[in-house]
Order: structure tokens, then C-alpha cells, then sequence
């Protein structure tokens, strides 16, 4: 059981705050209009395709792009939904934020694109900026999970099933990294996040509904 004495030392391990509020505030800011950037719309309008929103799964993300066949297309926006985690903590680091808060940040830039004001709160499921934002704070934190994810994706080619076991293992590739709280909890928040946001598709993996990768979405 935690003692009083504890508790605050707990807690600055989770959320470290030396420094200043108007700087950590402008870095909050900034990381979440960068996750609010959505590329799936912006791309598939240069590419003149449809919103991505109106057909398929209607996630604005690279997979559901990928189901027009452009894949030029699916890659910049894997590229771009990736490249904001990093970004918003490049941006922070830049800004002057202390480094054991840039698990902080990039959540922020998560939930930016996972909750952004620019789509009216709707976005994609985050997991190419959550990988993003892992090989930003810790490179083989982030090659881990992305090696899960392709695993899983080339076994057994279903996206939400990769991308389930890769926000799963997650958190126990950071801790067993013995990286600090303050990166394994906002970790563990991403994580959850995302297996939210595919809680329908588990309903249909457990169902034998859901679609494989390369394959059109099945009608319901």
C-alpha cells in the first residue's frame, strides 16, 4: 500500500512537470493540431478519390485508403499519420519540454488524431501515429511493436488483428525495456485507446467477418 510520502514521488514519475506551464501548455497545443492534420482526407482529395470516410470501414486511415487500389495514396497517408507523433515530439523537444515528458506529448498528438477538432471529433483508430510516436520516444520500443504488427499482418493478413496484438504488446515490450512511467503509461493509455477503437472489429474477427488485407470489405 502506498504511504503518503510515496505517492507525490509516484506521481512525478508518471507525470514529471519541470517545467514551465505556459511552455508545456504551447507544447499540449501544438501536438494536438498536429495530430488533428488528416491525412487520409487531404491525400485522397490531391489524389481526387473519394472521402474516406464515405466508403468501406469509413476510417479516415492508410488501410481504409489502400481500399481504392491506389497505393501510392495508402502509403502517404501511412507516412503522414506516422510522421505527426514524431513531429509533435520534435516540435516539443525543440520548444525547450523536457524529454521525460515527450511520452506525454506524443499521446497528445495521438488523441489529436484519434479525436481532432478537424473532423468534428471522428478521426482514424491511431495506429500509424501511435507507431510514430513509439520510434520517436524509443526506437526499439518502436521497431517491437512494429515487428508484431507485420508478423501478424503477414501471417495472417488481417490489419486490426496486427494492429490488436502490436497495441497488446505494447506496454510489456516497455516495461520489459525497463523504460521509465513516464513513457509506460501513456504507452498503456495509446494502447487502450486503440483496442477500443477496434472493438468492433474484434466482434467481427471473432465472427469470421472481418476483411483481409488486399481484399474488399465484405457487406454486411
Amino acid at each position: 500500500m502506498l504511504t503518503t510520502d510515496m505517492t507525490p514521488d509516484l506521481l512525478a514519475r508518471i507525470l514529471p512537470l519541470d517545467a514551465s506551464p505556459m511552455l508545456l501548455l504551447s507544447a499540449t497545443i501544438v501536438a494536438y493540431l498536429i495530430g488533428c492534420i488528416p491525412f487520409a482526407v487531404v491525400v485522397s482529395k490531391a489524389f481526387g478519390l473519394a472521402d474516406p470516410r464515405s466508403f468501406g470501414s469509413g476510417n479516415p486511415g492508410a488501410t481504409n485508403v489502400l481500399r481504392t487500389g491506389n497505393k501510392l495514396a495508402a502509403l502517404l497517408t501511412l507516412l503522414g499519420d506516422a510522421a505527426k507523433g514524431a513531429i509533435a515530439i520534435g516540435v516539443a523537444a525543440a520548444l525547450g519540454v523536457p524529454s521525460d515528458l515527450f511520452g506525454w506529448i506524443g499521446l497528445v498528438a495521438f488523441l489529436g488524431h484519434v479525436f481532432p477538432i478537424t473532423l468534428g471529433f471522428k478521426g482514424g483508430k491511431g495506429v500509424s501515429t501511435s507507431a510514430g510516436v513509439l520510434l520517436a520516444l524509443y526506437w526499439p520500443l518502436g521497431l517491437a511493436t512494429l515487428g508484431t504488427w507485420l508478423f501478424m499482418a503477414f501471417t495472417f493478413r488481417y490489419s486490426s488483428l496486427s494492429a490488436i496484438t502490436a497495441a497488446l504488446m505494447a506496454p510489456v515490450f516497455a516495461v520489459a525495456m525497463g523504460l521509465p512511467t513516464s513513457v509506460v503509461v501513456p504507452v498503456t493509455i495509446m494502447a487502450t485507446i486503440l483496442l477500443i477503437k477496434h472493438a468492433g472489429n474484434l466482434r467481427r474477427l471473432m465472427a469470421g467477418q472481418e476483411t483481409k488485407i488486399g481484399s474488399k470489405k465484405k457487406k454486411s
